[in-house]
C-alpha cells in the first residue's frame, strides 16, 4: 500500500516540477508550488511508520505544521499577486516588450 502512496508522490512532484519550470503565468506557479508541498506532505505521512508497523507522531505533526505554513505563504503569495496584477495590469512573467521601453 505504501507503494501507492509513492508513486503518487512521485507523480506529484513531476507535475508540480514540470508546472514551476514551464507555467509563465504566476498564480500557475504558486498551485505548481503547493503540488511540490502535497507530494512532500504525502511522502511524510505515508513513510511515517516505525519499523514495528506503529505510527509515529512526528511526521504527521510536520505534516500538519506544514499545511499551516503552506496555506499562510500560499495567501501571502496571492496578495503579491493581486497587488503585482493591479500595479502593472498583468500576472505573468512574460516581458516581451509589451509596455514599449524604446530600447
Amino acid at each position: 500500500m505504501a507503494l501507492v502512496y509513492l508513486i503518487a508522490a512521485a507523480a506529484l512532484t513531476g507535475l508540480g516540477v514540470y508546472g514551476v519550470l514551464v507555467a509563465g503565468h504566476l498564480l500557475r506557479k504558486i498551485l505548481a508550488l503547493n503540488l511540490l508541498g502535497g507530494a512532500v506532505f504525502l511522502l511524510l505521512v505515508s513513510q511515517g511508520r516505525r519499523v514495528t508497523e506503529l505510527l509515529d507522531p512526528v511526521p504527521q505533526a510536520m505534516v500538519l505544521t506544514g499545511i499551516v505554513v503552506t496555506v499562510s505563504a500560499t495567501a501571502f503569495a496571492l496578495a503579491l499577486l493581486l497587488a503585482l496584477y493591479r500595479r502593472s495590469g498583468h500576472a505573468d512573467l512574460d516581458m516581451d516588450d509589451e509596455e514599449g521601453d524604446g530600447g
